[in-house]
């Protein structure tokens, strides 16, 4: 098939016009966008970049938080025969004109008027920029750009002009470049052509019957390979209704309204739905408590019977179903009561937290991809699901693993190459088209994909023992007073953590046990507090050996902050490491490696960068 991802929008949208294609909030409610107005949109978008003298291989920037616009720009571009390269909407100044400078784009698309004034501050350490879209507000500036000048600038162009760049197009084109947001190292462009990003897509459709009827709820950034495959270009090829969230905050309420019946997320979502879960039951009535857990039992225990394949028994399955009406069912009336299918991908999901969902009626299918594989490789379905693991390869996809275990992939979904880096595109290609991923992962004897790290986060203890740190940063993560982790080690006698408290279920526990504090500050330094978060890592910690074990932690009075952390809240080690030197190598200088649990405040989190 030599068609592009343009091409098959508007051919369905012909097909489709009085559907609804996407629905976005406004005046306090969803409304219907059609196909036929996302086809009009999508051609008057690419109209105006061809007013402004875009050319066939220019690359168009969008830099704005996930929404129609997003699409109408990003399809309107590839349509005219551009490359669109996707920048986070909260990504650091300094990192925007790196990304701009390096991918040589000609265009800006941009939501935030106050970081654009800032850019264009700087034009001339990106000269090639010529023209700055805005998509809310104006500026007074020679390349600004309004949203309305922009449009109304387009209708001077000839639909047949449009209709021409669009046909024009090819499979083998570079549809986008990607910029991999990295847990270590510098951002490189990902090159993706049209045939990978349609080859992944072709895949999803052989696993998933999504289709008219379903309808999505979309709230992770359209800059990540993730949702922009899974979670757009899929369900819209599809005919899947997406619905947009108006932010990460509003996802539970938003929920509730559009009822979606597929939801792509990372794990940081329903690690807080299982926290906030326990957090309610724990504070619940005894009675209640009894109950829910109870509940709880009977699901997991039929859960992992038809996980193996077999029948519950009679006793058991009307043990679940009295125990699923009476409990899960409240839960899923939360999340919209319509739910089939809900993705997890992006990072690693806890098998604890998968194995709650599933005993409550909510199945998450985790799968795995990277960036330069045009999204997910592999990922559990519902014909073939295996908690702890990513699920077994794409149809399309070949998968090996090397001798030290990294994951080797291979075919048509595969990236090119990354721009403008000919020897880095080398190293990670090898001749025969395999491409080395950087992770670590094992096969099961039916052919499931377990992934266990990354091949660079990998900790060799001083005593050459090997340990996987996310595995247990997952372990802590279940526990409802703690948000987020990172273990620390590598070539060290012991382990060490930095822990995040959840603190909303922290100072409820600090008020019921009179634990009087005035600030955060307070709160991760006072013994008790302490204590009572030793045991807890304790109780986790149990069935390990001795090496696996974390004998010292440290507890932050604040979350990592945004550039700590990728978009898809993957944590940057090296940044951290380097932030918090001083505190990680304090956990080693004193003498006994079981009384210096510590907490430490942090006064300011956020750079004036940040805040903007």
């Amino acid at each position: 098939m030599n068609r592009t991802l343009p091409q098959m929008v508007v051919d369905l949208a012909a097909r489709r016009e009085q559907e609804v294609a996407l629905r976005r909030k406004a005046d306090g409610a969803y409304r219907p966008i059609l196909w036929r107005e996302l086809a009009a949109s999508i051609a008057l978008f690419g109209r105006g970049l061809l007013q402004l003298g875009m050319r066939r291989g220019d690359r168009v920037a969008l830099m704005a938080p996930g929404g129609p616009e997003w699409v109408y720009a990003d399809l309107g571009a590839m349509a005219g025969g551009a490359v669109t390269v996707p920048i986070y909407h909260t990504e650091q100044l300094n990192a925007v004109r790196q990304i701009l400078k390096d991918s040589g784009s000609r265009f800006l698309f941009i939501s935030n008027p106050s970081l654009a004034a800032r850019l264009l501050q700087q034009a001339e350490a990106i000269p090639q920029l010529e023209h700055l879209i805005l998509l809310s507000g104006t500026l007074e500036h020679p390349l600004a750009v309004s949203l309305e000048q922009f449009l109304t600038a387009a209708e001077s162009v000839p639909q047949g002009d449009f209709a021409q760049a669009l046909a024009a197009g090819t499979a083998a084109d570079i549809a986008t470049l990607i910029y991999t947001s990295g847990t270590t190292g510098i951002p490189k462009g990902v090159q993706l052509t049209h045939r990978n990003i349609l080859a992944n897509v072709e895949d999803c459709r052989r696993l998933f019957d999504l289709g008219p009827g379903d309808e999505c709820l979309s709230f992770l950034p359209l800059s990540h390979v993730f949702e922009r495959v899974d979670g757009y270009y899929f369900m819209l090829l599809q005919g899947v209704v997406i619905a947009y969230a108006e932010s990460l905050e509003t996802v539970p309420a938003n929920l509730a309204e559009v009822r979606p019946t597929v939801m792509v997320s990372v794990p940081r979502l329903y690690e807080k739905i299982y926290a906030r879960v326990l957090e309610r039951v724990q504070s619940s009535p005894w009675l209640r408590r009894r109950l829910f857990f109870a509940a709880l039992r009977a699901g997991r225990r039929r859960a992992r019977l038809e996980l193996a394949g077999d029948r519950p028994g009679r006793l058991l399955r009307l043990a679940a179903l009295f125990s699923d009406r009476l409990v899960f069912a409240k839960m899923r009336r939360r999340l919209g009561g319509r739910l089939r299918y809900c993705i997890s991908g992006g990072a690693p999901l806890n098998p604890e937290i998968a194995e709650f969902f599933l005993a409550a009626g909510i199945p998450i299918f985790e799968g795995y991809g990277l960036t330069e594989s045009a999204g997910g490789i592999a990922v559990n379905t519902p014909a073939a699901h295996r908690l702890g693991t990513v699920g077994r390869p794409f149809p399309g996809t070949e998968v090996h693993l090397a001798a030290d275990g990294e994951i080797l992939l291979r075919g048509p979904a595969i990236f090119s190459g990354y721009w403008n880096r000919p020897d880095e595109s080398e190293e990670a290609l090898s001749a025969d088209g395999w491409f080395h991923t950087g992770d670590i992962g094992c096969f099961d004897q039916d052919g499931f994909l377990a992934i266990t790290d990354r091949k660079k986060d990998l900790i060799v203890t001083a005593s050459g023992e090997n340990i996987a740190p996310q595995l247990l940063e997952n372990l802590f993560k279940t526990d409802p007073l703690i948000a987020n982790a990172i273990v620390y080690g590598d070539r060290r006698p012991y382990l060490s953590a930095l822990l995040i408290p959840d603190f909303e279920p922290l100072e409820s526990f600090a008020q019921e046990n009179g634990i009087e504090f005035a600030d955060h500050c307070e709160l991760v330094n006072h013994p008790r507090v302490l204590q009572v978060v030793r045991e807890r890592i304790d109780t986790l910690q149990e069935n390990l050996t001795s090496f696996q074990r974390v004998k010292r932690f440290t507890l932050l009075s604040a979350d990592f902050s945004r550039q700590q952390v990728t978009p898809t809240l993957k944590v940057r080690r090296n940044l951290v490491q380097e932030h918090y030197k001083e505190v990680l190598e304090g956990m080693y200088r004193a003498k006994d490696h079981g009384t210096h649990d510590s907490g430490f405040c942090i006064v300011e989190n956020l750079s004036e960068q940040e805040r903007d």
